[in-house]
C-alpha cells in the first residue's frame, strides 16, 4: 500500500505540472489571437512540426512598425517562474534512483513543457525574465542529466548550448567504431562511397585514444571525402558513463553529441542495399515522427516474463504509442524489439531529442550495468523504451527481422547468420553481420547473399557461430542490383584489407 500511495503521489504532481503549463501555453495563444497582426513569438519549425531549438525564436519582427510587444500579466508570469523553480528544486533535491525509467520519463515531459511553454511565451516576457526561464531550465536539465557537461569547455553546461552546436538543417552518418570493430567500420565506408555512392558526410566516434589509436583515425579519415573523427570523452562528461569500457553504450551518446540534425547511427558491422539519402528524404514513417527504427527477430515467446513485468511497471500510467500498441513483442510476449544496427534521428524535434536523451541516461554506467543491459541485451531496448517513456512519437519498420542468405536445398527454408531489414516497399534496406559469411568462425570468407525470406519462423542457431534458418515465409531471390552493390562492397572490403594489415591483423 505505502509503495502504490507514493506512485499515486508522484502521478498526480506530474498531473498537476502538465496541466499548468498546458493552462499557460493556452493563455499564451488567446493573447496572442488577441492582436491584430502576427506576432514574431511562434515556435521555430521545421515545417514537419519540429522545433529548431530549445528557445529559438525568429530574429526580427516582421512588422517593422508594429507597437511594442505587451508583456504577460505579472502575476501569471510570477507563478510560472515561482511553479519551475520549485519543481526543479524538487528535482534537484530528489534524484530519481537508477531503476525509475518510468519516472524519468515523466520528469522529461515536465521538461518539455517548460520548453514548449517558454517558447510560446517568449515574446511576452523581458529579457529578465526569460533569461531567468532558460537559465532554470537548464540547470534542471543538467542536475538530472550531469553528462550533458561538456569537458573542453565546463562552463557550458546549459541544454541550450548543446542545442547550438548541431547544425541546422544537417544530416550524416555516425558510425561508433573502436579498433575490435574498424575493419567492419572501414568495410561499411567502402559500402557507402564506392557500392552506393553515399555523399553524406560521415563522422567516426570513439572513446580515447586507446580505444581508437591515431594511426586507425588517419587511416579511416583517408578512405573518403567528407569524413572525421570524433572523440566521445570530449563531448561529454565521462565520470558517470565510462564508455571507454562500455560496449555499446557509445552508440547513443554518438548519437546525442554529434553535430548533426538528422542523424543515421550505424554499427560497423551494418551494410546497406540502399544509400541512407533514401531514408532521409523519402522514408514516409520517418518523415512523420522523426525517428525510424528496426525490429529484431520475433524469438524466445514467453521465456522472458521478467522483463515484460518490468517494462509494464515502467509503463505504468502510461498512454501508450501507436507503434507500441502494434508491437508483437510486448503484446505476444516475444525477447527482442529492436535491432539498433540501423537507427534513424532527427534531433531538430523536441520530443524525440528528450527521447534520445532518455535512452542515454539509459546507457550511463550505473543505470546500465544494474538494469538496462540486465533487462535487455546491450543498447538494444534502450532506443524505443527512451522514445516512448518520454511520450515521442517513433516509426519502426513493417516487419520482424527477416532473413538474408542461401536458399536451404529443400526449397523452404533461407538460412544464414545475418538479420535483413526491409523499406516500406518490402524491399531490402540493409543486413548486420558483416560483409562476411560469419565473422566469427572465417575472418575471409565473404558471402553473397541469394535469397531473403520474411515474416517467417526463425529457427535460431545454438550459438552466433551455428547458422539459423527462416521458413514457412516469403522468400524471394535477390535481385541483380542488390548482387552488385554486395559484390562492390566486397571488392573493396579486399582492397581495404590489403591496407589495413600494415597496423592490424584480421581476426574478423
Amino acid at each position: 500500500m505505502i509503495a502504490g500511495l507514493g506512485v499515486n503521489r508522484s502521478r498526480l504532481l506530474h498531473i498537476r505540472y502538465r496541466f499548468l503549463f498546458c493552462a499557460l501555453a493556452l493563455v499564451a495563444i488567446l493573447t496572442l489571437t488577441q492582436q491584430r497582426r502576427n506576432p514574431r513569438g511562434a515556435i521555430a519549425s521545421d515545417g514537419r512540426g519540429g522545433s529548431h531549438g530549445i528557445l529559438q525564436t525568429t530574429s526580427k519582427d516582421p512588422y517593422e512598425s508594429s507597437p511594442p510587444k505587451p508583456p504577460i500579466h505579472s502575476n501569471g508570469l510570477t507563478y510560472l517562474l515561482q511553479t519551475v523553480s520549485t519543481t526543479s528544486t524538487y528535482f534537484t533535491d530528489y534524484p530519481l534512483p537508477a531503476s525509475e525509467f518510468g519516472k524519468m520519463g515523466k520528469r522529461l515531459q515536465v521538461l518539455r513543457d517548460w520548453i514548449e511553454a517558454s517558447q510560446g511565451l517568449s515574446h511576452h516576457m523581458t529579457p529578465e525574465s526569460e533569461n531567468i526561464l532558460r537559465n532554470q531550465i537548464d540547470q534542471t536539465a543538467f542536475s538530472m542529466f550531469p553528462f550533458l557537461q561538456n569537458p573542453s569547455q565546463p562552463s557550458f553546461t546549459s541544454f541550450s548550448h548543446m542545442r547550438k552546436k548541431i547544425k541546422p538543417k544537417s544530416k550524416g552518418i555516425v558510425i561508433p567504431t573502436g579498433q575490435k570493430t574498424f575493419r567492419y567500420a572501414c568495410h561499411l565506408i567502402g559500402n557507402l562511397r564506392d557500392a552506393l555512392g553515399s555523399k553524406l558526410p560521415i563522422e567516426i566516434v570513439y572513446a580515447g585514444n586507446s580505444d581508437l589509436p591515431s594511426s586507425h583515425r588517419d587511416f579511416i579519415t583517408g578512405l573518403g571525402s567528407d569524413i572525421a573523427t570524433v572523440d566521445v570523452l570530449q563531448v561529454f562528461n565521462d565520470t558517470p558513463l565510462d564508455l571507454q569500457h562500455g560496449g555499446w553504450a557509445i552508440k547513443t551518446f554518438a548519437a546525442l553529441g554529434s553535430q548533426y540534425e538528422q542523424v543515421v547511427v550505424l554499427d560497423a558491422d551494418a551494410i546497406l542495399l540502399q544509400a541512407p539519402e533514401t531514408i532521409l528524404d523519402g522514408h514516409k514513417g520517418y518523415q512523420s515522427t522523426g525517428a525510424l527504427l528496426f525490429h529484431d527477430r520475433l524469438l524466445w515467446q514467453g521465456q522472458f516474463k521478467e522483463r515484460h513485468k518490468w517494462w509494464e511497471q515502467q509503463l505504468e500510467h502510461h498512454t501508450p504509442s501507436e507503434a507500441l500498441v502494434k508491437s508483437r513483442v510486448y503484446n505476444e510476449g516475444y525477447a527482442e524489439e529492436c535491432d539498433s544496427g540501423l537507427v534513424v534521428l532527427d534531433k531538430s524535434r523536441l520530443p524525440v531529442l528528450l527521447g534520445l536523451i532518455h535512452s542515454c541516461w539509459q546507457n550511463t554506467k550505473e543505470v546500465r550495468d544494474v538494469w538496462t543491459y540486465k533487462m535487455g541485451y546491450g543498447d538494444k531496448e534502450s532506443w524505443w523504451f527512451g522514445l516512448e517513456l518520454s511520450g515521442a512519437e517513433y516509426t519502426f519498420e513493417d516487419h520482424y527481422g527477416g532473413m538474408l542468405g542461401s536458399m536451404n536445398p529443400d526449397k523452404n527454408k533461407v538460412c544464414s547468420f545475418t538479420i535483413a531489414h526491409f523499406d516500406e516497399q518490402d524491399d531490402l534496406l540493409w543486413y548486420n553481420g558483416s560483409l562476411l559469411k560469419n565473422k566469427l568462425r572465417n575472418a575471409t570468407e565473404f558471402d553473397i547473399p541469394t535469397h531473403y525470406m520474411l515474416d517467417g519462423e526463425w529457427e535460431k542457431g545454438a550459438t552466433k557461430q551455428h547458422m539459423s534458418c527462416m521458413k514457412r515465409g516469403d522468400f524471394k531471390e535477390t535481385s541483380q542490383e542488390e548482387k552488385e552493390i554486395v559484390r562492390k562492397s566486397i571488392a573493396k572490403a579486399k582492397d581495404l584489407d590489403a591496407q589495413i594489415e600494415q597496423f592490424t591483423t584480421l581476426e574478423g
